[in-house]
């Protein structure tokens, strides 16, 4: 990734050293907002995750992939509990961040370009809403039987999404209508990251219910072991297997 769309990596880097940055998220139906915890959340340690963070990573084991590590919270955390944890993002400067952090193992590297070249994982995690990066349902299968092929018999998935029909924003019911008139599903998100001077690239991010989630694991060799989730939030996290 060429800086000037690094903005995601410019404000991490910019929270690593103290600048208190702000992230704008901007969606393709012109909507814009702000993240409402800040880019600190991406730094927090063990005892400021929600419950379901906390809950979902006491399945991982073994070897750990972690797919779009950002600063490292999750890296950092399966790492100081004795983990091998290899984290890749896209972002430079996110890298950097994680290696100034202490993270021992990270690559610069998209989600698309996973292969055995990093070698069997025992656990895959995609925290932080990172299910998301999977784009849409098509590429989502595609990518889940790339991550069948890089992990252990009975290796698992870890990842946290948003279910979107939780909402009652007019703003995001006329986003799913609006997809839906594109032939998407109502969660496929299309967004860039605005910081500074910075404009990140256009990306799909894909939010999924737990019933779609069971749709696009059909054919891949995964399934849902458990769904993590409160009553209160949309956000959920989901065990998957073999």
């Amino acid at each position: 990734m060429k800086d000037k769309f690094d903005a995601f990596g410019h404000l991490l880097y910019d929270e690593l050293n103290g600048k208190d940055p702000v992230e704008i998220v901007e969606r393709d139906d012109g909507y814009i907002d702000a993240s409402l915890l800040g880019p600190a959340c991406y730094f927090f340690e063990y005892k400021k995750w929600n419950s379901i963070n906390k809950k979902a990573i006491k399945y991982a084991k073994g070897k750990i992939l972690d797919i779009g590590c950002g600063a490292g919270r999750f890296s950092l955390y399966l790492q100081n509990r004795g983990h091998y944890v290899l984290g890749i993002d896209n972002s430079p400067l996110a890298i950097k961040v994680c290696r100034e952090r202490g993270v021992k193992h990270s690559k610069e590297m998209s989600i698309t370009k996973i292969s055995k070249n990093l070698g069997v994982f025992d656990t895959i995690i995609m925290m932080g809403n990172n299910f998301g990066l999977l784009g849409n349902p098509k590429r989502a299968r595609w990518l889940l039987k790339k991550m069948y092929n890089i992990t252990t018999k009975d290796g698992l998935i870890i990842a946290e999404t948003n279910d979107v029909y939780k909402t009652n924003m007019k703003e995001h019911l006329d986003y799913h209508k609006f997809n839906k008139k594109r032939g998407r599903t109502a969660g496929q998100t299309t967004l860039r990251i605005l910081y500074k001077k910075y404009k990140g690239n256009w990306f799909d991010y894909l939010f999924v219910s737990p019933e779609e989630l069971k749709d696009i694991l059909k054919g891949t060799g995964w399934k849902i072991k458990e769904i993590i989730s409160t009553p209160e939030s949309p956000i959920y996290n989901t065990i998957i297997k073999k």
